[in-house]
């Protein structure tokens, strides 16, 4: 049976094998992914800032110490919730993302770390992360790539004759997939690149940034198994930004 994302990080065993993957700080999360969003994120000095997907809060707490004045970290997880560190600048909140409101222009800034592959209305979703961001606000996010979702099911490397291969098939055929990951059944959503910046742009917003991150010649020295994701890209970031009005335009 298809565990939908916003109940997945709840089933115990999945989370127990989650929490023992990132505990190595050998996975895409250290080695790739944090490094990523680092270079896309802006000064947060002052900032108030929304955590979409927040997990454990790792990503919170690293923005709240770099001087945001208030991180509001949302996840659906209670264990997730429950696992979270806590600090005086966040605030935790158990939520859908899929079905999120918050005020008109009341963030800064508004990321997420692996976790819009999980929402089934990824477009609806920009065009309220639009409507939360002042004037100037930004939004960046990480998602699963899409070379790395297309196929359905999501089986991962192949091995043909005495080689291995990443398949990338149906590729244009966005929507659910399913994946065997720590558990049977994980369900994520498919779309592409176009898609994803597209939905950006839709709303309303600049695209500032795209990243396709590999894992640095030193990390792959330190640890080899990550050179597999020298051959495709793991990860896509994206950054936007909220248009600040025109003062030359009346009304505006």
């Amino acid at each position: 049976m298809t565990t939908p994302g916003r109940e997945l990080y709840d089933d115990r065993h999945f989370f127990e094998g989650y929490r023992r993957l990132r505990d190595t700080e050998t996975g895409i999360n250290d080695a790739i992914e944090i490094p990523a969003m680092n270079r896309m994120l802006p000064s947060v000095q002052g900032a108030s800032v929304v955590d979409l997907g927040c997990g454990t809060g790792q990503l919170a707490r690293r923005l709240a110490d770099a001087g945001a004045v208030d991180v509001l970290a949302v996840d659906s997880s209670w264990r997730m919730l429950a696992a979270a560190a806590r600090h005086p600048r966040i605030r935790y909140l158990r939520a859908d993302i899929d079905e999120l409101s918050l005020r008109r222009c009341s963030a800064d800034l508004v990321v997420s770390s692996l976790a819009l592959h999980y929402v089934a209305d990824y477009a609806g979703l920009v065009q309220r992360v639009a409507h939360w961001l002042r004037p100037g606000g930004r939004f960046v996010f990480s998602v699963e790539h899409p070379i790395c979702t297309a196929s359905d099911p999501m089986t991962g490397w192949r091995r043909i004759a005495e080689d291995t291969v990443w398949p990338v098939d149906r590729y244009a055929s966005e929507g659910p997939r399913t994946q065997t990951w720590i558990v049977e059944g994980i369900q994520k959503h498919h779309r592409r690149v176009a898609t994803l910046i597209g939905g950006l742009l839709d709303a309303g917003l600049e695209l500032t940034g795209v990243d396709e991150p590999e894992p640095s010649p030193a990390m792959v020295r330190r640890h080899p198994h990550l050179a597999e994701h020298l051959r495709r890209p793991p990860l896509l970031v994206l950054a936007a930004r909220r248009k600040q009005p025109d003062p030359s335009v009346p009304g505006r």
